[in-house]
């Protein structure tokens, strides 16, 4: 309302942005609630792959308002209009500082839950923080000029979609790398070799696969004990293993040990 009786396209593609905020958010919120649903039969491995879908669904907000808000703002830049009110400043900046406070609030809790989904959505904030800055800077430059700058503030829009599309893409790709299985936790890697090398009767190990399924990492190791043990000998140290993995990476969900027999030197080696 502010951007229409303000005479401000920056404005109103802002507050296109900030609407599809509400949308996601709430996508976001369901994507957490079904993910955090413990296994069962058909999903042993959780539910937690929901959240990068959710991710995506994010990304389908964002890339869609950025095109309404070029689109828009390229027919407003040809067409001329009033100057924007000056009272329209004001209304930015305090959006401004609500979406950076937003944008800090909801990305600290996504590192602290490992949520790919919820940290698209304190993205999502901080995309709305630039184009409230953008459109804040298009409408001063409009407003100190005056009589012929009035498509600064259409300008101001169009950059704050091309920014939105760039921060698109920096969403999309890790969600992606999750649905993929790509690997990209070297660090939880060593963490997990070096707590397994002090838990009795592990010699060492070998392969180690993580996949990331909503807030919880999947394990699979390979373990080497000596190659004498009787396999329940084997299967205890395993067991051992994976409850010592588990109490001191809480982050970690489903662990698989696989026990591989340390081979022996031959005589005079």
């Amino acid at each position: 309302m502010a951007g229409f009786f303000g005479n401000s396209y920056a404005l109103i593609a802002d507050a296109i942005e900030s609407t599809t905020d509400i949308f996601s958010s709430i996508l976001v919120l369901i994507g957490l609630k079904y993910s955090s649903k413990p296994p069962d039969k058909n999903h042993p491995y959780g539910h937690g792959r929901i959240e990068p879908l959710t991710t995506f669904l994010v990304v389908g907000f964002l890339i869609t308002s950025a095109t309404i808000i070029a689109y828009e703002s390229i027919l407003h830049i040809g067409t001329p209009h009033d100057l924007p009110e000056p009272y329209t400043l004001f209304i930015l900046g305090a959006i401004i500082l609500w979406k950076e406070i937003s944008y800090r609030l909801v990305l600290k809790k996504s590192v602290e839950t490992k949520s790919s989904s919820l940290r698209a959505d304190a993205w999502h904030h901080r995309s709305d923080a630039i184009t409230s800055m953008a459109a804040f800077v298009g409408i001063s430059i409009a407003l100190y000029f005056g009589k012929g700058y009035e498509s600064a503030d259409d300008w101001a829009a169009l950059f704050a979609s091309g920014f939105i599309l760039y921060n698109s893409y920096l969403i999309f790709r890790p969600a992606l790398g999750e649905i993929l299985d790509e690997h990209v936790y070297d660090d939880l890697v060593e963490e997990i070799r070096t707590i397994a090398l002090q838990v009795n009767g592990i010699i060492a190990t070998e392969k180690c696969f993580i996949r990331k399924t909503g807030m919880k990492y999947q394990v699979d190791l390979h373990a080497i004990v000596d190659g004498l043990l009787t396999v329940k000998e084997g299967h205890a140290i395993a067991h051992r293993l994976k409850d010592t993995l588990r109490e001191q990476l809480p982050q970690l969900g489903h662990v698989l040990i696989h026990v591989e027999p340390n081979k022996p030197e031959r005589p005079g080696q």
